[in-house]
């Protein structure tokens, strides 16, 4: 966290605000190139025999255009409105720097892993293996870094069915797991290690995401209005939450609110620092 928050105060300033209305561009522009022209898709693929061996540069960039799947145009626009709304989400969570992070994250760790692929497979043998490598988990660690921020948000699962996101985020891990363990050939299990390697770094090397989760904000916004904005309590200002004791029974105590306790906790000097936190 502290090498991220360096990187922020130096480069922040450069982040892109709203990526996601750009990376679902690129899926719509690549929704369009399936429909209309289905066989200019093969030329967008992350083939690196044909960067190095055709010059064919463009693919570094432009397998990003290959939407996640393919199906009927209704599921497209719920698919694409749900990222959209995901994305969005996270970015006002983590800030502008730190989303373009995890999303750029995801898509060079991806090209990376293609390069390491194709190296251990014969760098002068034309290997195709871009059809592995896509967006498509890359959208999943999307929808994994939600459901850890925002474990109890409630989805209308096919509009019916409300679920919990840490349920659905069990599912999709588990979905990734099958893939990697009895689906996936070689190719494809590299492909998605590199594609959620941005998730790994993000919420498992880290071990403090904590600090920028919705309910750490919200509840240091609450402790920030609670002091700022003190209540009152009978004709009290002030009462401490174990003995009971305001201002007006000794006009010399001191009142403080616990910023380690969930909530807008008041107590006096004595049991200031004696107190059980409340979580």
């Amino acid at each position: 966290m502290r090498f991220l928050n360096i990187l922020e105060r130096k480069f922040g300033r450069y982040a892109i605000h709203g990526l996601m209305k750009y990376v679902i561009g690129c899926y719509i522009i690549g929704y369009v190139i399936q429909y209309l022209a289905p066989n200019l898709i093969g030329y967008l693929t992350l083939e690196p025999y044909l960067i190095f061996h055709r010059a064919q540069v463009w693919r570094f960039v432009s397998w990003v255009l290959i939407p996640p799947g393919r199906s009927n145009i209704i599921f497209v626009i719920i698919m694409l409105v749900l990222y959209y709304q995901l994305g969005n989400a996270l970015e006002q969570t983590w800030g502008a720097f730190r989303f373009n992070l995890y999303i750029f994250g995801g898509v060079i760790f991806t090209i990376i892993g293609a390069l390491i692929l194709y190296a251990f497979t014969g760098s002068g043998i034309p290997v195709s293996i871009g059809g592995n490598f896509t967006t498509y988990y890359i959208n999943m660690t999307i929808f994994l870094a939600f459901a850890v921020c925002y474990p109890d948000m409630r989805v209308m699962l096919y509009f019916l069915i409300p679920i919990r996101m840490k349920w659905m985020a069990i599912v999709y891990g588990a979905l990734i797991v099958y893939e990697f363990v009895i689906v996936g050939s070689a190719s494809g299990r590299v492909a998605i290690v590199a594609s959620i390697l941005n998730f790994i770094i993000f919420f498992l090397l880290t071990r403090n995401y904590k600090a920028i989760s919705p309910k750490e904000m919200k509840r240091k916004h609450d402790f920030r209005r609670g002091v700022s904005q003190p209540h009152t309590k009978g004709n009290a200002i002030h009462k401490c939450a174990i003995c009971g004791r305001t201002e007006l029974d000794n006009p010399n105590l001191q009142f403080r609110y616990c910023s380690k306790c969930r909530g807008n906790f008041e107590y006096c000097q004595d049991h200031l620092f004696t107190h059980k936190h409340v979580q």
